[in-house]
């Protein structure tokens, strides 16, 4: 029964999350309009784009428990690449309308109702934080990189509530937006790197954690092993990893041999996050029909 709880729970977590993040991401949108906040609508952007995030790991966490078929042979962790491009795009686009917004208020300033920001401000710490802590207990990729965008959400809320506080004791029709382009800016940078790095897996760049030249030279040191090429690596995820070459053998004169090169390369991938890997060897009389079709090329 432990052994089940301990499944379950990332997908309750999640779930509970979710629903705290979009209810709270509704009455931001309500309350930012009505204290006149647009730090705390440019908010509320943000966490509708956390929101889309939260609900599409909260349905990745129950679809990677299915495995793998015909159609996905690698399983459905490539699917969370979806969510992150998606969400991407939703803060980016969000974002530039706030920017847009918050430019206008400083050409037409208005004032905000401070003791409602601070109100909200409260509220959005308290809802986030709880989230947050939630979320950050599980185990799972989905929910550690969920944790950490919900802190960005308190750290955010914590600036709108000193600057709120400001606002109170020193009222002025700048400071309101000043502070929504603060953090609109601080989101917009954070998202534009997390973009690039989905883009880059999605064209299966070879991921930062990987040293493909590493991996090669300790296959080279294996006895038998002269050379290797047609190295490849991408991710499924940006955590999980496949990994593909080939590996010309050399005074082979029994299967054996050929065996005891396989597990020694097979010992080296249990240092990798590789969920997959295939390697292709071949005898030094072999000809390789890749490098002979790229000659061609």
């Amino acid at each position: 029964m432990g052994h089940e709880h301990h499944h379950h729970s990332p997908v309750k977590n999640l779930r509970l999350a979710f629903f705290l993040n979009l209810g709270f991401t509704l009455l931001e949108l309500v309350g930012g309009w009505y204290v006149n906040s647009v730090a705390i609508v440019s908010d509320a952007i943000h966490d509708l784009g956390d929101s889309i995030s939260l609900g599409t790991s909260w349905y990745l966490e129950i679809k990677a428990k299915k495995k793998p078929s015909s159609n996905y042979s690698f399983g459905y962790k490539r699917f969370s690449l979806l969510g992150a491009l998606i969400n991407s795009i939703v803060l980016i686009l969000g974002s530039g309308v706030i920017i847009h917004e918050a430019i206008q208020r400083l050409l037409e300033p208005e004032f905000s109702d401070a003791k409602g920001m601070i109100l909200l401000s409260f509220i959005g710490i308290s809802v986030n934080g709880y989230a947050a802590w939630k979320v950050h207990k599980g185990k799972t990729m989905n929910e550690k990189v969920i944790s950490w965008h919900l802190l960005e959400d308190v750290l955010g809320w914590v600036a709108i509530l000193l600057g709120s506080i400001i606002l109170y004791f020193y009222p002025t029709p700048y400071l309101d937006p000043v502070l929504s382009l603060g953090i609109t800016l601080y989101i917009l940078w954070n998202v534009i790197q997390r973009f690039k790095e989905t883009i880059g897996l999605f064209l299966q760049k070879s991921p930062s954690d990987i040293n493909p030249k590493e991996i090669e030279e300790e296959i080279k040191k294996l006895q038998h092993v002269q050379s290797i090429h047609h190295t490849h690596i991408w991710s499924l995820d940006g955590a999980h990893h496949v990994f593909t070459t080939h590996v010309k053998l050399v005074g082979i004169s029994s299967l054996e041999q050929i065996i005891e090169v396989k597990d020694g390369i097979r010992n080296l991938m249990k240092k990798y996050p590789f969920d997959h890997y295939t390697i292709e060897t071949e005898l030094d009389e072999e000809n390789c029909l890749l490098i002979e079709k790229e000659g061609k090329d």
